[in-house]
Parts: structure tokens; C-alpha cells; sequence
């Protein structure tokens, strides 16, 4: 029995439940990356922000990066350190709070430097005591887009034709322009190690000639190094023959999923079973539209715990029992909030649990309200069993979002 199995009736349905083991496990790996590999290894915020938890992150990492006012403040108040900040588009209200968050600021597009340049110049002056400083209080970069990526999934690729994402090789000048240290890129979702040996090949034919312009490249995230399957001896190696093709440069990586990558599921709770034509839905106190977006828009078929995922339900042989077969359906009003099918070995029960394998990259970060549905809890399992409730969600979190 799992140790989540052993606690479940101390924690609340539903809820997302981190595993305080599973995470130090990700954390002790991308540690060892970071310093066999020697890059800087920082989180993104855009898959896991649950800041109860960044006392746990610092023992292992000094950095995260940010896309937004917000996940920059987060960064500096809650994690501790500025942010590295990367948007497509910064606004003048709310740059000084950018300015305030950040140590790295990466722009999307020259006319986006241009505009915000001369903001940066000053605030390093003031910075500086109201003198030109001798070294940058904030480091730039430009985010490029070297227009390849091996990212099936249209919705997830920046380097997809007329992408908004990053400025091509063909708009760069000759000379990269005033204060730009660093280039930003990013061209991965969950990938191999493979798939950025391939792609670096594309990024230096494309950039290499400004290289000796600048002192650090991001490779941005989707790195998914803690994946199974994921070949880190072969990252470790590409990026260690990078080092001795660009020894000035400091590389850095900034993954979202494989911090989190499968460190604990979502609990939740069957509440009726109907029937259809023959098809059985058991409805749950979860909702796919609002509690695992992503299931619907890549898609993919969660894992669920103690059953089999059918992905081709006239694939499944006539001896086994359709009775144990299922979809599962979320609670909102949304007519395609279900997914199907599932194969359990016995038939299911109101009030029996449903445990989402690997729920808390993304989906913690992604959740709605819609419908008004019960937002699920969140939570830390530690690892003498012990469980944390880090929030329960109330009517007035839904109240206070709408006006």
C-alpha cells in the first residue's frame, strides 16, 4: 500500500496531494544535472507555483523564472530571490513591478526593447547611486526563434510558422544592440533529451555568429529529464559539448514539468453513475474542464490508479467484463467535460475513490472556477505521512473573482 493509500481518509476530497518524497526525488536529480552539466537549472512558474513548497526548492535551486508581473513578484517575495522574467509583451503600468522582480528581463521583439531600453537604463542608474553603473543591475536578453521544433502538438509550439514567439535570425542586426547579454530560447514540450541534441543544431547554424556578443543563452523548458524514459546521460553530454564549443557562455535551463513530473495525484470521488446506450459514466466531484485542462486541449488520457486506460474501446476483447468499463465524467455543464475509457476490476461504487496519477504540473496552475465548482484542495503529504493542507477553497475565493 502506497503511502497515500494508507493516509487517504486525513486528507480531503478533492484534492491535489503533493508527495514530499517524490518531489525531493525530481529535485536530487535536476541538482545532479545542473552540476555534472555545469548550467543553472531554475523552476518555471507557468507549471508549478504552489510557494508553500519553495522552502523544499531552495535546498536544491537558487532560481525561477517568470512570465508575468505577478509570477515575478512571486518569485522575489515568496521564493526569495529575482526572477528571471520572460513576456511576450510588457506594459508600461506595470514594468516598474518587473524592473522591482527581476534579475534577468528578456524581450520578446525589438520593438518591444526599444520601448522599454531607455526604463532599464534608468532604473540601473538609480540603482547605482545616479551614476552609469559598472555592471548591469539587470541583464538582458532577446528571445529568438531558430524556427524548428519537434513539437507535434500545434497548441504547444512556439516555433511554429508566423509563431509570435521571439525574434527570427533574419531581423537580428549585425550588432546585437545596447545592454542585450543574453538570448532566450525556447522550442520544447516535454521532450527528449534527443529532441535537443537536434534542435542545438539548429539554434547554433542559425545563432552561433552572435555567441561572442553575449554571456549567457537560456534553453529554455520542456526538458522532461525526469521522465523515465528521458536519456540524461545523452543531456548531460550535449551540454557539456556546447561548453567547449562556447566556454564564455553560462548556460541555463528552466523546466516546469520535470520539477513536478509525477510527485502526486489528484484524489477525488465518485458521486453518481449513469448510463447511456450501453456506455456507464461515473461522475466525480472533479471536473476535466476545470481541474485538468490539459487531458482536453493536448489530449491525453490520464493514468488512473487501479485501472486500465482503453484508448481504443472496440480494441478490448469480448471476454472481458464491460460492466468494470467507464468513462469518467467531470461535474460541470459542459457537455464534453469526460473523458473514456477506463477498465477497473470490479464494478464501481458512489462515494468510492478515483486517484488521478501525476496531477500537479500544470494543473495546479491552470485551474478555473467555472460553473462555481468546488475548487480541489491542495495539499502536502510528507514523508513520515504526515499530510499539510496548504489551501482549502471556499465560496468566497469564487465570490471574490467576480464583481
Amino acid at each position: 500500500m502506497s503511502l497515500l493509500e494508507e493516509n487517504i481518509n486525513s486528507i480531503p476530497s478533492p484534492c491535489y496531494v503533493m508527495e514530499e518524497d517524490l518531489l525531493r526525488r525530481n529535485l536530487s536529480l535536476i541538482k545532479s544535472v545542473a552540476e555534472r552539466a555545469d548550467v543553472e537549472i531554475i523552476l518555471a512558474f507557468k507549471a508549478f507555483a504552489l510557494w508553500k513548497s519553495f522552502p523544499i526548492f531552495r535546498e536544491y535551486i537558487e532560481h525561477t523564472t517568470a512570465s508575468s508581473p505577478y509570477e515575478a513578484r512571486l518569485a522575489f517575495e515568496e521564493f526569495g530571490s529575482p526572477a528571471h522574467t520572460y513576456s511576450p509583451a510588457y506594459e508600461e503600468e506595470t514594468f516598474p513591478e518587473i524592473l522591482r522582480c527581476s534579475s534577468h528581463i528578456t524581450f520578446n521583439s525589438l520593438s518591444q526593447y526599444e520601448r522599454f531600453y531607455p526604463l532599464v537604463k534608468q532604473y540601473q542608474i538609480e540603482k547605482s547611486g545616479g551614476e552609469a553603473p559598472s555592471h548591469s543591475v539587470i541583464s538582458l536578453g532577446l528571445r529568438v526563434n531558430p524556427e524548428y521544433s519537434e513539437i507535434e502538438t500545434e497548441l504547444y509550439n512556439p516555433c511554429a510558422p508566423g509563431s509570435r514567439f521571439g525574434i527570427l535570425a533574419s531581423q537580428l542586426p549585425s550588432v546585437l544592440p545596447d545592454g542585450i547579454e543574453g538570448f532566450h530560447i525556447h522550442c520544447h514540450c516535454e521532450s527528449g533529451a534527443d529532441a535537443f541534441a537536434r534542435t542545438l543544431q539548429h539554434i547554433e547554424e542559425k545563432f552561433s555568429i552572435w555567441f561572442p556578443q553575449i554571456q549567457w543563452i537560456n534553453f529554455g523548458g520542456g526538458h522532461l529529464m525526469t521522465r523515465k524514459d528521458y536519456d540524461v546521460g545523452l543531456l548531460i553530454s550535449t551540454l557539456q559539448g556546447f561548453h567547449q564549443r562556447y566556454p564564455h557562455l553560462k548556460v541555463i535551463l528552466e523546466p516546469g514539468s520535470a520539477f513536478a513530473w509525477e510527485t502526486g495525484p489528484l484524489l477525488s470521488r465518485v458521486v453518481d453513475i449513469v448510463e447511456n446506450k450501453g456506455i456507464q459514466t461515473a461522475i466525480l466531484n472533479v471536473s476535466f474542464t476545470c481541474h485538468m485542462p490539459d487531458c482536453l486541449e493536448m489530449p491525453y488520457h490520464p493514468a488512473v490508479r487501479g485501472a486500465e486506460t482503453i484508448e481504443d474501446i472496440s480494441s478490448i476483447d469480448e471476454s472481458i467484463n464491460r460492466k468494470h468499463l467507464y468513462r469518467l465524467g467531470g461535474n460541470s455543464c459542459l457537455s464534453g467535460d469526460f473523458m473514456g475509457y477506463w477498465l477497473f476490476d470490479h464494478p464501481l461504487e458512489i462515494g468510492e475513490n478515483i486517484i488521478f496519477e501525476d496531477m500537479i504540473h500544470y494543473t495546479t496552475v491552470k485551474t478555473n472556477m467555472f460553473n462555481g465548482i468546488h475548487h480541489p484542495a491542495i495539499g502536502m503529504l510528507h514523508s513520515d505521512g504526515t499530510f499539510e493542507l496548504y489551501r482549502n477553497f471556499t465560496y468566497e475565493d469564487y465570490k471574490n473573482r467576480m464583481c
